[in-house]
């Protein structure tokens, strides 16, 4: 009886002890996928950014372009009137 009370003592302590190290990892395991939700939370935020920042540059582009139209219209009604004045500047001589 007292020989197996050392011997049961042994078993309950390397119980307790992998009870202990299996808490321990779980615990691990938990913060590794906290870890990769924030990677991917981050991930994602600049993802959107990165399309945010494509989608603002595509406008700035279009607002050059239709800029630079109304300049070539404007430039090209100058013209027309500047051919006007030519036209009746030579129809009056």
């Amino acid at each position: 009886e007292y020989r197996n009370q050392g011997w049961n003592q042994r078993k309950e302590n390397v119980r307790e002890l992998e009870e202990k190290a299996e808490k321990e990892r779980e615990k691990e395991r938990e913060r590794e996928r906290d870890r990769n939700r924030e990677i991917e939370i981050e991930r994602e935020r600049d993802r959107k950014r990165e399309i945010e920042r494509q989608r603002e540059k595509h406008r700035e582009k279009k607002r050059a372009n239709e800029r630079e139209r109304r300049m070539q219209n404007e430039r090209g009604k100058v013209n027309e009137e500047l051919e006007k004045k030519l036209k009746t500047k030579k129809k009056r001589r």
